[in-house]
C-alpha cells in the first residue's frame, strides 16, 4: 500500500466546493486517494514530502493538446501565418512522421507539462501517417506516468474534395470509426481514478464530412465516451461554415448532435452570444487555448461571457506547432491577462484563472475525481516552491498566477512523484531530448 503525508506546506490552494485555502495542515494519501486533510495528522508508515517554503496546489489540466506538434515549433514559413496558411505549411512535415516521431514527441509535450505542474492532459491525435495509432501517445504516457484522455481525431476530406489537408493525410471514413472502436474497446477505462480515457474526435469541420460528425456522435455515445473537435477557431473558420454549411459553427454542432455535457470542444473563440447560451444550457464544455489563439492571431476568446453564462471553460495549451511551448501555468496567466485586456482589469483574477486551470478543466473532461484537493479526490497534487526569486516578495499565494513560478518543484500522480525537485523521475528525460532534437534535425533536413 502506497502512503504518502504532504506536510507543511505554506499554504494549500484547495479549489474544494467551498475554494478554501489552508495553512498548517498536512494532506493524507493512501493508493492514490486524499484520505484526510487537518493540522498536525500522525505520519503514521505514511513516505513523508515536506512542503515547507510551498504552495500546494491540485494538478493543472490540460483539455486540448497536439502533443505530435513538438516535433515542429517554430517552423520558417508558418510563424507568421493564420490558421488557414499555417496548416498549409506543416502538414507536408507532419505527412512525414512515424510512430517513433509520434511516441517521442508525446513523451517530450507531456513531460513538458509536467513540469508546468500538469498532472491530467487530453490530446487530439487526428492524423495517422506511416502506421502511425493513437496508441504511440497512450503508452508514451503510460511510461511518464501522466493522467491521460487522448482523443481518436480524423481527417476524411482532402484536397481534390475541397478540403484542407493533403489527400495522403485523409482516411476512409468508414476506417475511422473502426479503429474508434479498436482504441476505445482496447483502453478506455471510465472508472474512477481511469488513467485513460479515450474520446472521439473528427479534426474539424473544414476537414471532415457532416456526415462522419453525426456518426462519431453516436458511436461515443454508444460507447459512452466524450466528443472533441475545433470550433469556431477564427473569422476563416466561420466563414467557411457560413459558406459550406448555411450557418454558424454553433448551429452546425447543434444539429449534428455535437451538444451536451459529454462534448467539449476547443478554441470557440468567435462564439456568439447565442452560441454562448446554446453551450450553457446544455453542459457542453470549451477548451480556451489562450497562447495559441495570440500566436495565430484568432481573437480573444469571451471567457468572461462564457464565465458568467455558466458554460464550463478549461485551458489548453493547444499544439506545440502554434503555442510554441507547453506550460499551463503560463496558459492561466495569459488566460487572465487577455480577460483583462478585453473586459478591464476586474475581469478576471488570479484565483479564477487558477480555477480554469485545475477545476474548470477537470469538470470539462468529466472527471469529478480530479482537480481539487479534497478527502476522496485522486491525489493529483503540485507543489509550487515560493522560495526563488519569481515569489521574493510576494504578499499573496495568488503570486502563482501573477508572478510564478512556472515550474513545480514536486508533481504527484495518483500519489505517485512523476516529478521530484524539478526534475522528472519516470523517464530518462535527457535521452528522449536528444532523440527529439535528432528526429527534427532530420524533418528540417528533409525539406
Amino acid at each position: 500500500m502506497s502512503r504518502v503525508r504532504i506536510c507543511g506546506a505554506q499554504a494549500i490552494l484547495t479549489m474544494d466546493d467551498g475554494a478554501r485555502e489552508l495553512s498548517g495542515q498536512d494532506i493524507l494519501i493512501e493508493n492514490g486517494v486524499i484520505t484526510a486533510i487537518g493540522a498536525d495528522l500522525p505520519a503514521g508508515d505514511h513516505d513523508t514530502l515536506n512542503a515547507g517554503g510551498c504552495v500546494v496546489t491540485p494538478g493543472l489540466v490540460n483539455t486540448h493538446h497536439h502533443l505530435y506538434q513538438t516535433l515542429t515549433r517554430a517552423v520558417p514559413g508558418g510563424q507568421d501565418a493564420l490558421l488557414f496558411g499555417w496548416l498549409q505549411t506543416l502538414y507536408p512535415i507532419w505527412a512525414r512522421f512515424t510512430p517513433e516521431h509520434m511516441f517521442t514527441s508525446a513523451q517530450i509535450g507531456l513531460a513538458e507539462l509536467a513540469l508546468s505542474g500538469c498532472t491530467l492532459s487530453s490530446d487530439h491525435l487526428y492524423l495517422y501517417p506511416n502506421g502511425a495509432r493513437l496508441e504511440d501517445t497512450i503508452h508514451a504516457a503510460a511510461e511518464l506516468g501522466l493522467r491521460f484522455h487522448p482523443t481518436r481525431g480524423a481527417m476524411s476530406i482532402g484536397e481534390s474534395a475541397g478540403g484542407l489537408p493533403p489527400d495522403s493525410l485523409v482516411e476512409r471514413e468508414e476506417a475511422i470509426l473502426n479503429d474508434c472502436i479498436r482504441v476505445i474497446d482496447a483502453f478506455h477505462d471510465p472508472s474512477d481514478g481511469s488513467m485513460c480515457r479515450v474520446g472521439v474526435a473528427p479534426c474539424s469541420p473544414f476537414s471532415v464530412s457532416r456526415e462522419l460528425m453525426r456518426d462519431a456522435a453516436v458511436l461515443a455515445r454508444d460507447k459512452g465516451v466524450m466528443l472533441h473537435t475545433h470550433l469556431a477557431e477564427n473569422d476563416e473558420d466561420i466563414a467557411y461554415s457560413e459558406a459550406q454549411f448555411g450557418c454558424r459553427p454553433g448551429q452546425y454542432a447543434q444539429d449534428l448532435g455535437w451538444t451536451g455535457d459529454d462534448v467539449w470542444h476547443a478554441h470557440c473563440v468567435k462564439l456568439d452570444g447565442a452560441e454562448i447560451d446554446l453551450f450553457a444550457r446544455t453542459r457542453t464544455g470549451v477548451a480556451h487555448c489562450p497562447c495559441s489563439n495570440c500566436r495565430l492571431g484568432s481573437g480573444i476568446a469571451p471567457v468572461r461571457a462564457m464565465r458568467d453564462s455558466g458554460v464550463k471553460v478549461g485551458l489548453g495549451v493547444d499544439g506545440s506547432a502554434s503555442n510554441d511551448a507547453g506550460n499551463l501555468m503560463a496558459e492561466a496567466r495569459q488566460a487572465m491577462l487577455l480577460q483583462r485586456v478585453a473586459n478591464g482589469a476586474d475581469a478576471m483574477s488570479a484565483r479564477e484563472a487558477l480555477r480554469l486551470a485545475t477545476r474548470g478543466g477537470a469538470e470539462v473532461l468529466g472527471r469529478a475525481d480530479c482537480g481539487q484537493i479534497a478527502v476522496g479526490k485522486r491525489a493529483d497534487i503540485a507543489i509550487w516552491d515560493v522560495t526563488g526569486i519569481e515569489s521574493a516578495g510576494s504578499w499573496d499565494a495568488a503570486a502563482l498566477i501573477l508572478a510564478g513560478p512556472m515550474q513545480v518543484r514536486d508533481l504527484l500522480v495518483e500519489g505517485r512523484r512523476i516529478v521530484a525537485e524539478g526534475q522528472v523521475t519516470t523517464i530518462d528525460l535527457p535521452k528522449v531530448i536528444e532523440t527529439q532534437n535528432r528526429l527534427a534535425r532530420a524533418l528540417a533536413e528533409a525539406g
